[in-house]
Protein backbone atom coordinates (compact mmCIF):
# COMPACT_ATOMS: atom_id res chain seq x y z
CA UNK A 1 0.00 0.00 0.00
CA UNK A 2 1.39 3.37 -1.07
CA UNK A 3 1.85 5.59 2.00
CA UNK A 4 1.56 8.76 -0.12
CA UNK A 5 -1.95 7.62 -1.08
CA UNK A 6 -2.69 6.99 2.59
CA UNK A 7 -1.44 10.49 3.42
CA UNK A 8 -3.78 11.97 0.81
CA UNK A 9 -6.72 10.14 2.36
CA UNK A 10 -5.85 11.36 5.88
CA UNK A 11 -5.68 14.98 4.74
CA UNK A 12 -8.93 14.59 2.81
CA UNK A 13 -10.60 13.27 5.97
CA UNK A 14 -9.19 16.15 8.02
CA UNK A 15 -9.91 18.97 5.55
CA UNK A 16 -13.17 17.45 4.23
CA UNK A 17 -12.53 18.87 0.78
CA UNK A 18 -10.73 17.62 -2.32
CA UNK A 19 -9.90 21.20 -3.25
CA UNK A 20 -8.25 22.07 0.07
CA UNK A 21 -6.47 18.71 0.15
CA UNK A 22 -5.01 19.34 -3.30
CA UNK A 23 -3.81 22.76 -2.18
CA UNK A 24 -2.30 21.33 1.01
CA UNK A 25 -0.38 18.63 -0.86
CA UNK A 26 0.43 20.86 -3.86
CA UNK A 27 -1.41 18.50 -6.21
CA UNK A 28 -4.24 18.70 -8.68
CA UNK A 29 -7.76 17.73 -7.57
CA UNK A 30 -7.83 14.93 -10.11
CA UNK A 31 -4.58 13.49 -8.66
CA UNK A 32 -6.10 13.47 -5.16
CA UNK A 33 -9.26 11.79 -6.44
CA UNK A 34 -7.16 9.25 -8.33
CA UNK A 35 -5.26 8.32 -5.16
CA UNK A 36 -8.48 7.85 -3.19
CA UNK A 37 -9.94 5.71 -5.97
CA UNK A 38 -6.78 3.58 -6.02
CA UNK A 39 -7.06 2.99 -2.25
CA UNK A 40 -10.71 2.00 -2.60
CA UNK A 41 -9.85 -0.43 -5.38
CA UNK A 42 -7.07 -1.98 -3.27
CA UNK A 43 -9.27 -2.31 -0.19
CA UNK A 44 -12.30 -3.42 -2.15
CA UNK A 45 -14.68 -0.96 -0.47
CA UNK A 46 -15.78 2.67 -0.68
CA UNK A 47 -14.07 5.04 1.75
CA UNK A 48 -15.97 8.23 0.85
CA UNK A 49 -19.77 8.44 0.64
CA UNK A 50 -20.44 10.16 -2.67
CA UNK A 51 -24.24 10.04 -2.50
CA UNK A 52 -24.54 13.35 -0.61
CA UNK A 53 -23.26 16.76 -1.66
CA UNK A 54 -21.52 17.23 1.71
CA UNK A 55 -18.33 15.35 2.57
CA UNK A 56 -18.76 12.18 4.62
CA UNK A 57 -16.69 9.05 5.16
CA UNK A 58 -18.31 5.65 4.96
CA UNK A 59 -18.12 3.30 7.94
CA UNK A 60 -15.18 1.57 6.23
CA UNK A 61 -13.61 5.00 5.68
CA UNK A 62 -13.87 5.84 9.39
CA UNK A 63 -12.26 2.53 10.30
CA UNK A 64 -9.52 2.91 7.69
CA UNK A 65 -8.78 6.43 8.93
CA UNK A 66 -7.70 4.99 12.29
CA UNK A 67 -5.23 2.64 10.60
CA UNK A 68 -4.08 5.33 8.16
CA UNK A 69 -3.16 7.72 10.97
CA UNK A 70 -1.23 4.93 12.70
CA UNK A 71 0.61 4.19 9.43
CA UNK A 72 1.71 7.80 9.10
CA UNK A 73 2.70 8.05 12.76
CA UNK A 74 4.81 4.92 12.43
CA UNK A 75 6.44 6.27 9.28
CA UNK A 76 7.31 9.49 11.09
CA UNK A 77 8.81 7.58 14.03
CA UNK A 78 10.89 5.46 11.64
CA UNK A 79 12.22 8.53 9.89
CA UNK A 80 13.14 10.10 13.22
CA UNK A 81 14.75 6.88 14.41
CA UNK A 82 17.04 6.61 11.40
CA UNK A 83 17.44 10.29 10.54
CA UNK A 84 20.69 10.52 12.51
CA UNK A 85 21.99 7.02 13.40
CA UNK A 86 25.13 8.48 15.03
CA UNK A 87 23.00 9.93 17.84
CA UNK A 88 20.93 6.77 18.38
CA UNK A 89 22.54 4.11 20.65
CA UNK A 90 22.76 0.76 18.91
CA UNK A 91 21.40 -2.07 21.07
CA UNK A 92 23.29 -5.36 20.71
CA UNK A 93 21.57 -8.39 22.27
CA UNK A 94 24.07 -11.09 23.21
CA UNK A 95 23.42 -14.49 24.77
CA UNK A 96 25.77 -17.12 26.11
CA UNK A 97 25.86 -20.36 28.05
CA UNK A 98 27.00 -20.06 31.65
CA UNK A 99 30.40 -21.53 30.82
CA UNK A 100 31.14 -18.63 28.47
CA UNK A 101 29.94 -16.15 31.10
CA UNK A 102 32.51 -17.53 33.57
CA UNK A 103 35.39 -17.25 31.08
CA UNK A 104 35.49 -14.55 28.40
CA UNK A 105 31.98 -13.16 27.78
CA UNK A 106 32.35 -10.14 30.08
CA UNK A 107 35.85 -9.26 28.77
CA UNK A 108 34.43 -9.50 25.25
CA UNK A 109 31.62 -7.06 26.08
CA UNK A 110 34.12 -4.72 27.72
CA UNK A 111 36.31 -4.83 24.60
CA UNK A 112 33.38 -4.02 22.33
CA UNK A 113 32.27 -1.21 24.65
CA UNK A 114 35.75 0.31 24.50
CA UNK A 115 35.75 0.12 20.71
CA UNK A 116 32.17 1.41 20.35
CA UNK A 117 31.29 3.61 23.36
CA UNK A 118 27.82 4.45 22.01
CA UNK A 119 26.46 0.89 21.83
CA UNK A 120 24.26 -0.66 24.50
CA UNK A 121 24.13 -4.31 25.53
CA UNK A 122 21.52 -6.79 26.69
CA UNK A 123 23.02 -10.03 28.05
CA UNK A 124 21.13 -13.31 28.36
CA UNK A 125 22.56 -16.42 30.05
CA UNK A 126 20.71 -19.64 29.22
CA UNK A 127 21.27 -23.21 28.11
CA UNK A 128 22.14 -23.94 24.48
CA UNK A 129 18.69 -25.04 23.29
CA UNK A 130 17.05 -21.87 24.60
CA UNK A 131 19.69 -19.55 23.17
CA UNK A 132 19.65 -21.18 19.75
CA UNK A 133 15.87 -20.88 19.59
CA UNK A 134 16.00 -17.22 20.57
CA UNK A 135 18.61 -16.61 17.88
CA UNK A 136 16.44 -18.44 15.34
CA UNK A 137 13.47 -16.21 16.24
CA UNK A 138 15.58 -13.07 16.02
CA UNK A 139 15.25 -12.31 19.74
CA UNK A 140 19.06 -12.23 20.11
CA UNK A 141 21.62 -10.79 17.71
CA UNK A 142 24.54 -13.01 18.74
CA UNK A 143 24.77 -16.16 20.87
CA UNK A 144 27.63 -18.35 22.10
CA UNK A 145 26.39 -21.91 22.56
CA UNK A 146 27.52 -25.54 22.55
CA UNK A 147 25.58 -26.66 19.43
CA UNK A 148 25.51 -25.43 15.82
CA UNK A 149 22.43 -24.10 14.09
CA UNK A 150 21.20 -23.87 10.51
CA UNK A 151 18.48 -21.97 8.70
CA UNK A 152 20.12 -18.87 7.27
CA UNK A 153 22.13 -17.90 10.36
CA UNK A 154 25.90 -17.47 10.39
CA UNK A 155 27.52 -20.16 12.55
CA UNK A 156 31.24 -20.09 13.37
CA UNK A 157 33.01 -22.81 15.36
CA UNK A 158 35.15 -21.53 18.24
CA UNK A 159 37.98 -23.43 19.96
CA UNK A 160 36.44 -26.15 22.13
CA UNK A 161 36.94 -26.22 25.90
CA UNK A 162 38.71 -29.12 27.62
CA UNK A 163 36.56 -30.79 30.29
CA UNK A 164 37.70 -32.18 33.65
CA UNK A 165 36.41 -33.63 36.91
CA UNK A 166 36.30 -31.39 39.96
CA UNK A 167 36.14 -32.59 43.57
CA UNK A 168 36.62 -31.19 47.05
CA UNK A 169 40.08 -29.73 47.66
CA UNK A 170 40.65 -31.32 51.07
CA UNK A 171 40.20 -34.91 49.84
CA UNK A 172 42.44 -34.72 46.77
CA UNK A 173 45.13 -37.42 47.01
CA UNK A 174 45.42 -39.41 43.82
CA UNK A 175 44.10 -40.12 40.34
CA UNK A 176 40.51 -41.27 40.09
CA UNK A 177 40.15 -44.77 38.67
CA UNK A 178 37.02 -46.02 36.91
CA UNK A 179 36.18 -47.97 40.08
CA UNK A 180 36.44 -44.73 42.11
CA UNK A 181 34.08 -43.04 39.70
CA UNK A 182 31.65 -45.94 39.88
CA UNK A 183 31.43 -45.46 43.67
CA UNK A 184 31.29 -41.67 43.75
CA UNK A 185 28.47 -39.24 43.14
CA UNK A 186 28.63 -37.62 39.71
CA UNK A 187 27.21 -34.21 38.84
CA UNK A 188 27.05 -32.19 35.66
CA UNK A 189 25.02 -29.50 33.93
CA UNK A 190 21.29 -29.73 33.20
CA UNK A 191 19.87 -32.75 31.43
CA UNK A 192 20.12 -32.47 27.68
CA UNK A 193 23.09 -30.09 27.78
CA UNK A 194 26.29 -31.00 25.93
CA UNK A 195 28.24 -31.77 29.18
CA UNK A 196 25.43 -34.05 30.37
CA UNK A 197 25.24 -35.93 27.08
CA UNK A 198 29.01 -36.41 26.75
CA UNK A 199 29.36 -37.55 30.39
CA UNK A 200 26.70 -40.22 29.91
CA UNK A 201 28.46 -41.33 26.71
CA UNK A 202 31.85 -41.46 28.46
CA UNK A 203 30.41 -43.59 31.26
CA UNK A 204 28.84 -45.96 28.74
CA UNK A 205 32.22 -46.48 27.05
CA UNK A 206 33.70 -47.79 30.32
CA UNK A 207 30.71 -49.97 31.09
CA UNK A 208 28.96 -47.69 33.60
CA UNK A 209 25.67 -47.53 31.71
CA UNK A 210 23.61 -47.67 34.93
CA UNK A 211 25.60 -44.97 36.72
CA UNK A 212 23.36 -42.23 38.12
CA UNK A 213 24.25 -38.69 37.04
CA UNK A 214 22.83 -35.70 38.86
CA UNK A 215 21.88 -32.77 36.62
CA UNK A 216 22.29 -29.31 38.16
CA UNK A 217 21.14 -26.12 36.47
CA UNK A 218 23.82 -23.67 37.64
CA UNK A 219 27.56 -23.53 38.17
CA UNK A 220 27.21 -22.00 41.64
CA UNK A 221 25.00 -24.90 42.74
CA UNK A 222 27.48 -27.41 41.33
CA UNK A 223 30.30 -25.77 43.27
CA UNK A 224 28.38 -25.85 46.55
CA UNK A 225 27.55 -29.54 46.13
CA UNK A 226 31.17 -30.40 45.34
CA UNK A 227 32.40 -28.39 48.35
CA UNK A 228 29.96 -30.29 50.57
CA UNK A 229 31.54 -33.58 49.48
CA UNK A 230 28.50 -34.79 47.52
CA UNK A 231 30.65 -36.02 44.65
CA UNK A 232 32.55 -34.99 41.53
CA UNK A 233 31.33 -32.59 38.85
CA UNK A 234 32.33 -32.08 35.24
CA UNK A 235 33.54 -28.57 34.42
CA UNK A 236 35.32 -26.89 31.54
CA UNK A 237 38.92 -26.75 32.73
CA UNK A 238 39.14 -22.98 32.21
CA UNK A 239 36.13 -22.44 34.47
CA UNK A 240 37.36 -24.93 37.09
CA UNK A 241 40.76 -23.24 37.36
CA UNK A 242 39.13 -19.88 38.08
CA UNK A 243 36.62 -21.28 40.57
CA UNK A 244 39.34 -23.22 42.41
CA UNK A 245 40.92 -19.87 43.36
CA UNK A 246 37.77 -18.84 45.21
CA UNK A 247 36.28 -22.10 46.52
CA UNK A 248 37.34 -25.29 48.28
CA UNK A 249 37.41 -27.32 45.07
CA UNK A 250 40.19 -28.76 42.92
CA UNK A 251 40.70 -30.45 39.56
CA UNK A 252 41.21 -34.21 39.94
CA UNK A 253 43.10 -36.43 37.51
CA UNK A 254 40.88 -39.16 36.14
CA UNK A 255 40.89 -42.28 33.96
CA UNK A 256 37.52 -41.18 32.54
CA UNK A 257 38.04 -39.45 29.19
CA UNK A 258 35.71 -36.49 28.76
CA UNK A 259 35.03 -34.99 25.33
CA UNK A 260 35.78 -31.28 24.92
CA UNK A 261 32.87 -28.83 25.07
CA UNK A 262 32.24 -27.43 21.56
CA UNK A 263 31.48 -23.73 21.21
CA UNK A 264 29.81 -21.80 18.40
CA UNK A 265 29.17 -18.14 17.66
CA UNK A 266 25.79 -17.74 15.96
CA UNK A 267 24.19 -14.61 14.58
CA UNK A 268 21.69 -13.35 12.01
CA UNK A 269 23.52 -11.83 9.02
CA UNK A 270 22.89 -8.11 8.47
CA UNK A 271 23.88 -6.14 5.36
CA UNK A 272 27.66 -5.89 5.16
CA UNK A 273 27.59 -2.09 5.31
CA UNK A 274 25.33 -1.91 8.39
CA UNK A 275 26.85 -0.90 11.77
CA UNK A 276 25.30 -3.99 13.40
CA UNK A 277 27.00 -6.40 11.00
CA UNK A 278 30.35 -4.71 11.55
CA UNK A 279 29.98 -4.96 15.33
CA UNK A 280 28.86 -8.62 15.18
CA UNK A 281 31.75 -9.55 12.88
CA UNK A 282 34.13 -7.82 15.27
CA UNK A 283 32.55 -9.60 18.26
CA UNK A 284 32.99 -13.02 16.63
CA UNK A 285 36.61 -12.21 15.77
CA UNK A 286 37.30 -11.15 19.38
CA UNK A 287 35.51 -14.28 20.68
CA UNK A 288 37.70 -16.54 18.52
CA UNK A 289 40.82 -14.85 19.86
CA UNK A 290 39.71 -15.00 23.50
CA UNK A 291 38.59 -18.63 23.28
CA UNK A 292 41.89 -19.53 21.63
CA UNK A 293 43.87 -17.70 24.32
CA UNK A 294 42.04 -19.60 27.07
CA UNK A 295 42.97 -22.91 25.44
CA UNK A 296 46.61 -21.90 24.96
CA UNK A 297 46.87 -21.00 28.64
CA UNK A 298 45.69 -24.42 29.79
Amino acid sequence: MNLRFVESFVWLARLRSVTRTAEKLNMTQSAVSSRINALEDELGTALVDRRDRGFRLTYAGERFLQFAEQFLELEQRMRQEFANPAQTPLLVRIGGIETVLHTWLIPLVERLQALHPSIEFELTVEMTQVLNEQARRGALDLVFTAAPISGGLDCVALPAMDMCLVGTKQARKRRLSIDDIAQAGLLTFQRGSQPHITLVEALAKVGLTEKRVYAISSISALVKMVESGFGFATFPRAVAEQLALQHEIAIWSSDLKLSPLPLYAINWPYPESSPMQQILAQAVSVAIQMASDHQKNR
